[in-house]
């Protein structure tokens, strides 16, 4: 029996993951970790999500770099919910004690350093780990995840955008020197669990933000292959993300191409959900799921893909367990489904 523990486990993802890994035959839950400031320290997991009393009651507790070393005794797996600066800091740690590291944060996700002195604040200390992450595009990497000790679960806009497209983009439909433009909306939750303004009940409402500096469009770049136009939204709603995304095809490219390029790339992958063309997705069909469900039309040389996820589970969590999945040989669904 392996033995986990989840660092930032108070927050959305956190407790999505300490949930699952309840559910998992294989692995044991040995630890739930918050910072020393949190305000949630001591408290039961439980009493911040009414949802798993009785199911993880495990108690929140305070972690410093000090104690990073008594807290791996014994534990094979650190899951890092927690800031992408933080994460940053805390891999390399958690590394030397031996451990498997899978991060949700944005910290290891792009080889380039620059990118992060631009687009997240930081400028980044590891190079080596950098080189050394493998990206946890579940249905994409999953050979590499195997071979790993640190593990870069995407990001929730991502995940949804390179899922509909890199299916067209490996496969060469995609007309040369254009730009696939994404058009995506998530829920509140995506904003995570922390008080405020913006995604209080009274002001959220459907709306563009971070136009053309969203740092999820870099990611999404870097790991399609070519630049894309991003444009994220706001939605008045708790969980999900539906992207609509609007790509020119090569001239000839016929609707069977799309079709049989999305068969190749999903037909032994179970979560991600092959709706067809004509058929479209919906965030009530995998809100609380771990699936992807992909839809999309073709007309002439025109073509918008659709993809709906959970952002608090393929976005991010139910990721995290497929890569865990796949990192220790066991089925890609385990605990999931």
């Amino acid at each position: 029996m392996l033995k986990a523990i989840v660092v930032g486990a108070s927050g959305y993802t956190g407790a999505e993951l300490a949930h699952f890994l309840t559910r998992h035959e294989y692995i044991e839950l040995a630890g739930l970790y918050v910072s020393e400031g949190s305000l949630d320290k001591g408290k039961k997991l439980s009493e911040l999500y009414g949802n798993l009393l009785g199911v993880v009651d495990l108690p929140l507790q305070p972690l410093a770099n000090s104690g990073i070393e008594s807290a791996c005794e014994g534990i094979d797996i650190v899951i890092l919910a927690t800031a992408h600066e933080v994460s940053h800091n805390l891999a390399a740690l958690f590394l030397a004690q031996n451990t498997v590291v899978f991060d949700l944060s944005g910290a290891f996700r792009v080889q380039s350093a620059g990118f992060y002195d631009k687009f997240y604040g930081f400028t980044h200390q590891y190079p080596e780990l950098l080189e050394k992450a493998v990206y946890g595009l579940a249905e994409w990497n999953f050979e590499a995840v195997k071979k790993t000790d640190l593990i870069a679960v995407p990001g929730c806009y991502t995940t949804a955008s390179l899922t509909a497209l890199k299916p067209l983009a490996e496969a060469g439909l995609i007309k040369e020197n254009t730009k696939p433009t994404i058009n995506a909306t998530s829920g509140v939750s995506g904003a995570g669990r922390k008080a405020s303004v913006v995604s209080s009940f009274c002001e959220v409402s459907l709306q563009p933000y971070a136009v053309f500096n969203h740092r999820h469009k870099p990611e999404i770049d870097q790991h399609l292959g070519m630049p894309v136009v991003f444009t994220p939204h706001l939605g008045s709603f708790k969980r999900g993300i539906l992207a609509s995304i609007n790509v020119q095809l090569k001239t000839g490219v016929t609707s069977e191409q799309v079709k049989q390029a999305y068969q190749d790339a999903y037909a032994d992958k179970p979560i991600v959900r092959l709706m067809g063309e004509g058929s479209y997705p919906a965030l009530k069909n995998v809100v609380g799921t771990p699936y992807c469900d992909l839809g999309w039309a073709v007309d002439g040389e025109d073509l918008v893909a659709f993809s709906a996820i959970d952002n608090l589970l393929k976005g991010a969590s139910s990721q995290a367990m497929q890569c865990i999945n796949l990192r220790f040989g066991f089925a890609i669904t385990t605990s999931l489904l």
